[in-house]
Order: C-alpha cells, then structure tokens, then sequence
C-alpha cells in the first residue's frame, strides 16, 4: 500500500504539455491511491528535493535531434548527486515520433540511463507497440519496452489519456507488489 510513501513528480517543460501530462498522472494517482501527490517544475525547484519521496515520478521529453529538454539540460549535472538509493522511480516521456523517427524518446532514456546508476527500483517500463519511429534510447535492449510511459501528443493526442490512464494503474500495482 502507499499510503505511508511520499510520492513526488518531478518534470520540466518548455511548452507545458510535460506539465499537463504531469497533471492528469498526478490526478489519476491521487484517485487510485486517495493520498495527495506532490508536483514540482524542476525550473523552480531543485532535483535534490526529490529524494525527500519514497516514489518519484520523473517527466522529461525530448527535443529536436534527440536533446534534452532545458530545465533538464540545466539540472543534469545534478542527478549524479542525488541519493535515490531505496526509492521506486518511475519516468515518463513526452516526443515526437514521426517528426523526429530517429530520436524518438531520446531523453527518456538518457534519464533512464543516469537514474538506474544511483540504486533506485524504476517501475512502469511501457510497451512499444502501436508507435512508429525508426530508433529510440528510450526502449529497452530488446525493444519490447520503453523505459517509461511514452507519450505523443503531436501524433498521437487522442491516445494519450487511456496510455496515463492504464499507466498509473500499472505503476500503482507494480509499487503495491513491491
């Protein structure tokens, strides 16, 4: 059960739709597990206040030829420094997977990648079935999954709500197993 876990999210987001898709996973978490879930842009917040949760949720989307997005480029040094030893971590990412085939959820992965170093528990890895892109740092060495819930409300706006939808019934099971 969570209700003794702090849970915290934790994005960046330069056009707002990381913080819009932080808001419905926020809404929908606090309706599965009836406890308040804290909210934080990393803009106006530092990333060491996130190891004051005992589950983090990170939002991250990927920019361009497979960059990171600015409040996250800006905070990056500091992920090394973070103590997330114990925690359960789980991402989500936000990219454009036609327009950017290639580098499609890019960021996500790098998050992933610099995350799965400092002993935390990540959860909610995602199906990547019914995307189309070419290549992608975010999926996993098989290519079953991506790292976190992939969104993309360029192309694929009218999926993204049953995707957080079923994603945080997902993530609420795999913590409550843990």
């Amino acid at each position: 059960m969570t209700a003794d876990k702090r849970i915290g999210i934790f994005y960046g987001s330069t056009t707002c739709y990381t913080e819009m898709a932080g808001e419905k996973i926020q809404a929908k978490l606090q309706q599965l597990t009836g406890q308040s879930i804290d909210m934080f842009d990393i803009k106006d917040t530092q990333l060491a206040k996130s190891a004051d949760y005992d589950i983090i949720i990170y939002g991250i989307s990927t920019w361009d030829f497979g960059e990171l997005q600015e409040d996250w480029e800006s905070s990056w040094d500091d992920i090394s420094t973070l103590n997330l030893s114990g925690k359960t971590v789980a991402l989500y990412g936000l990219g454009d997977q036609l327009g950017y085939a290639d580098w499609f959820q890019d960021a996500l992965g790098m998050l992933h990648d610099e995350l799965i170093l400092l002993g935390c528990d990540i959860i909610g890895y995602w199906p990547t079935e019914g995307y189309e892109y070419t290549a992608s740092k975010g999926q996993t060495e098989d290519g079953e999954y991506f790292v976190g819930l992939s969104l993309d409300d360029e192309n694929q706006f009218d999926l993204s709500d049953e995707r957080i939808e079923k994603w945080c019934e997902q993530i609420v099971a795999e913590w409550q197993a843990s």
